[in-house]
């Protein structure tokens, strides 16, 4: 199991060959589903009475008066664990009954000492959100909803790409790579679906996971939820799940050329004292995009040496802030996305960590022709063979230019908007051919 590796790994502080023989290649158990059940106490979530209390007393003195009910919402625990829970910071003077509310609740507030007591925990840590899930608790989760847990079908594939059209050989070699669940190179000049393939794979392993809005690791939160990378699934007032947990897409992390090393390290947010997570753990059961790779704010060779040891062990080894060391899964598929030749990139070493390299081909005459008909049918512009022809001749032939996946729709948008702004049908000839390809092509 994955938790004893960690442990394992965790107590020596290096990657000893006996464990790395037990995490390659290793899947774990494939489980029909993960879904976080509510805690009875505090004590079966693992729980941290002086945690919650800090969560509780700091959101008081930010808010100032708040119901029982809204302390619960707000740090994502049951009701009615926090009830009794609130009756005891009360009887210890923290807290106090401002006024009675519906549904035998009260509005609270902090009294003098709880004042004191909130300000205190807040020179430590700005922290009073959901209340954080233990980092054991995070990593079985992974193990449960990990992308090999459930490889995905060809025909699951042919769904999560259906609106894309792929050549038979380059479908093929995607397929290879998803069912692996292994780091890809997709490479090839641009213009040809790189991004847009890359960005559908994930749906393919199905379409929700769990994830917990925080973790705590020997008292450190770190927060994991990130609304600008995740997409929520719609909420759930399940009472039987634990909301201390979301539920999302599964995720797709794409990271362009603004990438650098500094993200993928744990980072403290301002003077919070909470510390984020790197995007490689916010993508776990999911996909990690490196857009224009080769073009980011690190070297290639940095960013894969960065990354050397969990592309073979699917374990990343972190410095909190502290300095503490925390071991984290990678278990997600890394996709490197270029216009660039490999070879000229990496050296043979790192390529070999990539076990799956493949090339987006330029459509042949047949697809692009194929595509330009399921384009102009998209997007209402009626389809004209005879105008066609004149476009491949004058704009791709006679100027040596080669098709890309992406012309049929940039030059059909194009044709498109210059009818609707200058009054007209909508309609392929050559005037808005021309006046397509004046626009989109570079002609210096």
């Amino acid at each position: 199991m994955l938790l004893e590796q960690l442990d394992a790994l965790k107590i020596s502080g290096v990657l000893k060959s006996s464990a790395l023989q037990e995490l390659q290649g290793k899947p774990p158990e494939a489980d029909a589903g993960f879904i976080p059940p509510a805690p009875e106490s505090f004590a079966s979530a693992n729980i941290s009475e002086h945690l919650v209390e800090s969560l509780v007393l700091k959101f008081l003195q930010n808010r100032g008066t708040a119901s029982g009910r809204d302390i619960s919402t707000q740090i994502c625990l049951p009701f009615r664990l926090m009830d009794d829970y609130l009756r005891g910071l009360k009887k210890e003077q923290l807290v106090s009954h401002k006024t009675s509310a519906p549904m035998q609740d009260f509005i609270y507030e902090l009294t003098a000492t709880g004042w004191e007591r909130a300000k205190r925990y807040r020179e430590q840590s700005t922290y009073f959100g959901a209340t954080p899930v233990t980092h054991r608790e995070w990593i079985d989760s992974v193990e449960k909803q990990s992308l090999r847990a459930k490889p995905p079908s060809q025909d699951d594939l042919k769904k999560a790409v259906s609106d894309l059209v792929l050549p038979d050989h380059f479908f093929s070699q995607v397929g290879q790579a998803v069912a692996a669940g292994k780091a890809m190179f997709l490479y090839g000049l641009p213009g040809n679906g790189k991004t847009s393939i890359a960005q559908r794979i994930c749906s393919a392993f199905g379409k929700y996971i769990w994830i917990p809005r925080s973790l705590v690791y020997d008292g450190e939160i770190v927060r994991l939820y990130d609304p600008i990378v995740h997409e929520a699934a719609p909420p759930s007032d399940d009472p039987k799940i634990d909301h201390r947990w979301i539920k999302i897409v599964r995720p797709t992390v794409i990271a362009g050329g603004e990438l650098t090393l500094e993200q993928l390290e744990m980072t403290v947010v301002g003077t919070s004292g909470v510390v984020e997570a790197p995007l490689q753990m916010k993508s776990n059961c999911g996909l990690l995009v490196i857009d224009d790779f080769g073009r980011q704010r690190c070297s290639p060779t940095d960013l894969l040496n960065r990354w050397i040891v969990p592309l073979e062990t699917a374990v990343d080894f972190l410095n909190l802030p502290s300095g503490k060391k925390i071991c984290v899964p990678f278990e997600q598929m890394i996709v490197f996305s270029t216009n660039l030749a490999p070879r000229d990139l990496v050296d043979e070493a790192f390529l070999r960590r990539i076990p799956y390299k493949v090339e987006a081909p330029n459509p042949t005459d047949a697809q692009f022709l194929n595509v330009f008909k399921i384009m102009a049918d998209k997007l209402g512009v009626p389809f004209n063979q005879a105008a066609y022809d004149y476009m491949v001749q004058k704009h791709f032939i006679e100027k040596e230019r080669s098709f890309r996946y992406c012309h049929p729709r940039d030059l059909l948008t194009q044709v498109k908007t210059f009818c609707e702004f200058d009054g007209r049908p909508c309609e392929m000839n050559e005037e808005t051919i021309d006046t397509a390809a004046d626009n989109y092509f570079v002609t210096l």
